[in-house]
């Protein structure tokens, strides 16, 4: 069965959600799943992969805090990298979003001819 098209939207921006979330605090990988959960519905099993994957693209880096309720907790913050990667990824996104909603708000005029302006 085809992906609904909300479903591949989730899966297109999870990564640039996920700098965005780090961009403001160091955080942990259930912390972001809950985060994620609250605001666009996105499962919890989707970030644990996620976040390895950014790891080894040295978009975020680790490291252990201490926890009085039982293990360590593996925190993540961003790398240099991916403060850059989180500015590109956000001018992208304002810019397909845009495009986008021209389109669906039919701003751009359909009976423009070719060479005329829209």
């Amino acid at each position: 069965m085809p992906e609904t098209i909300e479903i591949q939207l989730k899966k297109g921006v999870l990564g640039l959600c996920v700098l965005a979330l780090l961009a403001r605090a160091d955080s942990y990988a259930y912390e972001i799943a809950s985060r994620l959960s609250d605001a666009i519905d996105m499962g919890e099993g989707t970030i644990y992969p996620l976040m390895r994957r950014m790891q080894t693209d040295g978009l975020v880096e680790t490291y252990l805090v201490e926890s009085a309720s039982g293990p360590s907790r593996k925190y993540y913050r961003l790398s240099p990298a991916g403060r850059e990667a989180l500015a590109a990824q956000s001018a992208e996104w304002t810019h397909f979003t845009r495009a986008v909603d021209a389109i669906v708000s039919n701003e751009v005029a359909h009976d423009a001819q070719p060479g005329e302006p829209a």
